[in-house]
C-alpha cells in the first residue's frame, strides 16, 4: 500500500474533473508568476490552448473566497457582462422604467437580503452614488432605497461595487466567447477600472498571443499582466505522468513515458487520458499495493489516434462549418483560409501560419486570385474567431494574432487529428481542389 495509505481513483487523479486533478503538477515560470502577479494587484490574463489547464491554473494558485466567477458567453453584450458582475458581487438586478442615453431601460440594483446582512452586521454604512442601493441607518430604523444605474455605463458599475466596499477579484472565465466586439469594449472599460478603482480582473481565454488586451487598447500597456500556460515541458509532462502513477500506486514503462510526451505534442489533456486509459487497459481502477508496470507493450501512438479521433464529428463540423463562412459570398474567404491550414505539415503548422505565407498561397492557388486583396484575406483572418463563436463551434480551433499576423491552432488534439488523416480527403469533403499526382 501506498505510504499514506489513501485510496485514489483513476478518475480523480488522470480524469478530467470538476476540480484539481491529484497530480497537478506546478511550473515554477507559470504558477509562481501568477502568484505574484496577483498579490501585486496586477490585471491578469491567463491564456492558451483549450485544455491546456488554464482553470486548474487558477484554482490551484487562488482560493474561491478571493474572487467571484462570471463565465462569458457568446450571447453576452457588455451590458449582460456588467450585470453579471454586480448579481455575482450580491445584487439583485431589475428593470426601471426609465431609460439611458443609449435608450436602453436602466436597471436597480439592490443588495441581496444576505449580503445586507453580512454589511451590517459587520458595521458597515453605505452611502450608494450611481448604483448600489443607499442605506441610511437612524437608531435601530434602517430604510432602504434603491438607486437607479446605466447598466452600459462602466462609472455606474464601479460606483455600484465601490458603495459596498467591494474588495474581491472579478474572473472572466472564457473571454474569447465573447463577440469580437464586446472584448474590445471590456479592453476599453479596463482602463477605467484600473484607474478609477481598485477592483482586478483576471480574464482567461483561449488565444496564444502575448499582448491580445493590448492590441484592443494600447492604454493597457503597463496595466496588465499576461501568463501563458499553453507550454509544457518534456520535464513537466514527465512529472504529471510519474506523480499520477505514484498516486496510483503503479509505475509507467520508460518507453510508454518517451512515446506518449512526443505523440502528445505538449497537449497535456492528451496525456492524462492517455494515461488514464492505458491504466484502465491494466486493470487498473484504484491505488494498488503491488506496483504494477503500466504500458510496456501498449501501441501508444493508437492510443494517442483513439482519443482524439473521438472528436473527430467536432473537428469535420469546424471545417464544414467554418468553410460556410458567415453566409454565402463570391470569393469564399473563409473556405479558402483552409486551404492553407489543411496542406501544412502539422509539425510545421504548430508554429503558426504568418499572413505572409498564406496571402503567397492564396494567391496561387484562389480561382480569382485577381480579385483578392490584403483586405480580404486580413478581414477574414481578423474574423476567424469571431466566427467560430457564431456558429458554436467550441472550444475554438484556429485563432488570428494580429500583432504578429500569425494564424494559430489553439486546440492542440486538432493537429495530433490531422497528422493521422488524408489531407486530399478532407480537403475535397468542403469543396477545396486537390492537386493532381
Amino acid at each position: 500500500m501506498t505510504s499514506s495509505a489513501t485510496i485514489h481513483t483513476v478518475d480523480e487523479v488522470f480524469g478530467i474533473t470538476r476540480n484539481l486533478p491529484l497530480n497537478y503538477v506546478e511550473r515554477a515560470d507559470v504558477d509562481r508568476r501568477l502568484r505574484d502577479e496577483l498579490s501585486a494587484a496586477h490585471h491578469v490574463v491567463i491564456y492558451g490552448s483549450s485544455k491546456q489547464g488554464k482553470t486548474s491554473l487558477r484554482k490551484r494558485c487562488m482560493d474561491s473566497s478571493e474572487y467571484i466567477l462570471v463565465q462569458c458567453s457568446n450571447r453576452s453584450d457588455i451590458a449582460d457582462l456588467h450585470s453579471n458582475i454586480l448579481k455575482r458581487a450580491g445584487f439583485e438586478i431589475t428593470l426601471s422604467q426609465k431609460r439611458s442615453s443609449s435608450g436602453r431601460h436602466k436597471v436597480i440594483a439592490s443588495l441581496k437580503a444576505a449580503m445586507k446582512a453580512t454589511f451590517f452586521g459587520q458595521g458597515v454604512q453605505m452611502e450608494g452614488t450611481a448604483g448600489a442601493e443607499r442605506e441610511t441607518v437612524t437608531g435601530m430604523e434602517q430604510t432602504t432605497a434603491a438607486l437607479e444605474l446605466d447598466i452600459d455605463d462602466v462609472n455606474d458599475v464601479i460606483a455600484a461595487l465601490q458603495s459596498i466596499g467591494f474588495r474581491k477579484k472579478i474572473v472572466l472565465e472564457d473571454f474569447h466567447y465573447l463577440e469580437y466586439q464586446v472584448q474590445r469594449d471590456f479592453a476599453v472599460e479596463l482602463k477605467a477600472f484600473h484607474e478609477a478603482s481598485d477592483i482586478t480582473f483576471v480574464i482567461v481565454g483561449v488565444w496564444l498571443e502575448d499582448n491580445r488586451l493590448i492590441v484592443y487598447n494600447g492604454d493597457l500597456t503597463g496595466r496588465v499582466v499576461s501568463i501563458n500556460a499553453d507550454r509544457w515541458n518534456m520535464v513537466e509532462l514527465r512529472e504529471v505522468i510519474a506523480t499520477g502513477g505514484a498516486l496510483l500506486g503503479v509505475s509507467f514503462a520508460a518507453v510508454f513515458t518517451a512515446a506518449l510526451i512526443v505523440l502528445a505534442r505538449e497537449s497535456i489533456y492528451v496525456v492524462q487520458e492517455v494515461c488514464r486509459r492505458a491504466c484502465l487497459g491494466a486493470g487498473v481502477r484504484t491505488t494498488r499495493d503491488d506496483n504494477p508496470l503500466i504500458g510496456a507493450n501498449l501501441d501508444v501512438d493508437a492510443l494517442v489516434k483513439q482519443v482524439v479521433d473521438e472528436q473527430s464529428a467536432r473537428y469535420d463540423g469546424f471545417l464544414s462549418t467554418f468553410a460556410d463562412g458567415f453566409q454565402e459570398t463570391e470569393l469564399q474567404m473563409h473556405k479558402w483560409l483552409l486551404y492553407p491550414l489543411l496542406t501544412t505539415n502539422a509539425d510545421r503548422l504548430k508554429q503558426g501560419l504568418k499572413y505572409r505565407d498564406i496571402k503567397a498561397i492564396l494567391r496561387e492557388k484562389h480561382p480569382r486570385e485577381r480579385e483578392l486583396n490584403s483586405g480580404n484575406i486580413t478581414q477574414s483572418l481578423q474574423s476567424s474567431a469571431s466566427l467560430q463563436v457564431k456558429r458554436n463551434i467550441m472550444p475554438i480551433v484556429i485563432d488570428y494574432d494580429q500583432s504578429s499576423k500569425t494564424l494559430y491552432v489553439v486546440d492542440k488534439g486538432f493537429l495530433i487529428w490531422l497528422h493521422h488523416q488524408d489531407a486530399e480527403d478532407l480537403l475535397d469533403d468542403i469543396g477545396l481542389p486537390v492537386e493532381p499526382h
